[in-house]
């Protein structure tokens, strides 16, 4: 039986700004009212990134708008959050992000069934002339995909 799965929020920017490489399905640990605002999509993950320290991995920068009704539960909206992986999946983040140029970036948040997942990229970062190509390659399938459409017509 597949679980359903329902995005959150996702970070168009990260594949923007970076090669996204290789991605990673974890957990996030939440309190009560985090779940609630998530729930009501109230999340921005564009200036996020996820850092690996003792062993553990941390999401820093990421915005959950504290609950309306939360009053005194609510918890800071940019507090940092711990990720929830196997070891040896941190181990090999590890090994990854000490190369040059690499860093943990997430792609999306999402439920899957009644979890709350984060999609973590290792992303390597894109020069200006990397940028500009992809939005040339993107805007020339565009532009064959609307001639191909009246073509067929």
């Amino acid at each position: 039986m597949s679980e359903s799965v329902k995005v959150i929020s996702q970070n168009k920017k990260a594949y923007h700004d970076f090669f996204i490489e290789e991605k990673y399905e974890c957990g996030i640990e939440l309190a009560g009212t985090e779940v609630k605002s998530l729930r009501l999509g109230q999340v921005n993950i564009k200036d996020s990134y996820a850092s690996i320290t003792n062993g553990e991995v941390w999401l820093k920068g990421m915005h959950i708008s504290p609950y309306e009704k939360g009053n005194i539960f609510n918890r800071d909206p940019l507090r940092e959050r711990k990720l929830l992986m196997h070891k040896f999946e941190i181990r090999k983040l590890i090994g990854k992000i000490k190369e040059q140029g690499y860093s943990l970036v997430p792609t999306q948040v999402y439920f899957k069934g009644q979890r709350i997942k984060v999609e973590l990229g290792l992303a390597r970062g894109k020069k200006n002339y990397d940028k500009r190509q992809t939005i040339a390659a993107n805007s020339a399938k565009r532009e064959m995909e609307r001639k191909l459409k009246e073509y067929n017509r």
